[in-house]
């Protein structure tokens, strides 16, 4: 068991700290804009949620690729292995393009549906056309992550996206401030750090095609093969974001200060999520392999010590929490109101981290698995039954700090048990194997 401890840490570290950098890039926008006033940080405020979200929506660009790689390597078919990556390379680059063009005309639209107006909306607009070239790398770091994490390199994707935000804050800057271009600058120069990570994890990928002789060249059938082992898993995560969107809507209907708590909370739980996903990656690779190695007691013994391996990381997180909640809730508010429901919203959530725990690492099992359509499936499933839950509360809850604590109760008890029960019954099985 002391081999598969370390087998865990050896990928999940790495991971973390490539999850970690991606808000960075956030982070680092929102510093810049931030001192050229109100109106171009709440363009950012918008923007950024629209690209956010259609780079969560590709994830599975990354899941797929890990699982079909990790499978490969596991069979000894280290040669397809690499060309799936190959594969995936091409399949990035392609939605990328798409997506990448599709912002740039749909950009005033899409800032708009968010609500942004006036200032605002020419603000976000500027952001997300000066950005959308960047979306093609933006994916192909997605794939070629995925690529690497299936043989075992995580190390690869944490020192480029390190890498890329340390650059991304030096062209912002020049950019925004150096150049005067004001929003428009911080988008580029995303855009130009998101590509240069796409293009050197590309050459990596690459490099490891040479000695295999796989061409680099685009093959449809490959290309086909990762896009129906990713929209299963995109149909996942559609249903993981309706979820997470229908939650804020309700927090909305609670009253501002529930509103205004609820951004915290959840980038509180965003935050526990990125060091539980980074497990969930470790799964995907090693079960991926030992599925393709047809190893089914590796993979049963990984599935178990995978799972207190969730539990016990998730419990330690909930004490951290739930246990500075009112410090967390000062530092972000100086109001009292919102201070006390983002400390009843924390304790709550605090309480089900354990859960969230068990179903990331199970989440992880499955796609390493290549289980991605029994996910699509009870991803629909569990939102069925926690939309009539959430609504209720939207409701019958109070305005006040218990409203919060109700939501939270709802999104996580009542989605992730479901989420739970429905993965946790297929693990029960041998059908995932």
């Amino acid at each position: 068991m002391k081999d598969v401890d370390r087998r865990i840490l050896a990928l999940a570290v790495p991971s973390l700290g490539a999850l970690v950098a991606e808000p960075a890039f956030v982070l680092t926008d929102s510093a810049i804009v931030a001192s050229l006033g109100t109106a171009p940080l709440a363009g950012l405020t918008v923007a950024s949620n629209v690209v956010m979200t259609l780079v969560g929506m590709c994830i599975f660009l990354a899941y797929a690729t890990t699982s079909n790689v990790a499978r490969l390597v596991g069979a000894g078919q280290r040669d397809r292995a690499v060309a799936a990556g190959v594969d995936g390379l091409w399949l990035g680059t392609l939605i990328g393009t798409v997506v990448g063009l599709a912002l740039w005309f749909a950009a005033p639209w899409a800032a708009g549906a968010l609500g942004a107006e006036g200032e605002v909306l020419v603000n976000a607009t500027s952001y997300l056309r000066w950005s959308a070239p960047g979306l093609p790398g933006m994916m192909l770091s997605l794939a070629a992550t995925g690529a690497l994490r299936g043989v075992e390199d995580t190390r690869t994707p944490l020192l480029v996206a390190a890498s890329g935000a340390t650059v991304n804050a030096g062209l912002n800057l020049a950019l925004v401030h150096g150049l005067g271009m004001g929003i428009a600058g911080s988008g580029l120069g995303t855009a130009i750090s998101q590509t240069g990570m796409g293009a050197v994890l590309a050459l990596v990928v690459a490099r490891a095609a040479r000695p295999h002789g796989v061409a680099l060249r685009p093959r449809r059938a490959g290309m086909r093969q990762g896009l129906r082992a990713g929209v299963p898993l995109l149909v996942r995560t559609l249903s993981l974001r309706l979820a997470i969107l229908l939650t804020v809507s309700v927090a909305a209907e609670l009253g501002d200060v529930n509103l205004a708590a609820h951004q915290v909370v959840s980038s509180v739980w965003g935050f526990t999520s990125l060091v539980l996903d980074a497990l969930a990656i470790a799964a995907q690779v090693v079960v991926g392999q030992a599925a393709g190695r047809r190893d089914h007691a590796l993979a049963r013994a990984f599935l178990r010590r995978a799972t207190g391996w969730g539990l016990l990381t998730g419990l330690a997180l909930g004490l951290v929490v739930g246990a500075t909640a009112w410090w967390i809730a000062a530092g972000f508010s100086p109001t009292p109101e919102v201070r006390t429901a983002v400390t009843w919203g924390l304790v709550t959530a605090a309480a089900f981290m354990p859960l969230g725990g068990y179903v990331f690492l199970l989440d992880g099992v499955l796609i390493g698995a290549g289980d991605g359509r029994y996910l699509a499936a009870v991803g629909m499933l569990t939102l069925v039954v926690y939309a009539p839950v959430a609504l209720a509360v939207g409701a019958w809850a109070p305005h006040g700090p218990a409203g919060i604590a109700w939501l939270w109760f709802g999104f996580g008890g009542v989605f992730m048990a479901a989420r739970a029960v429905t993965t946790g019954l297929r693990v029960r099985t041998d059908a995932w194997l």
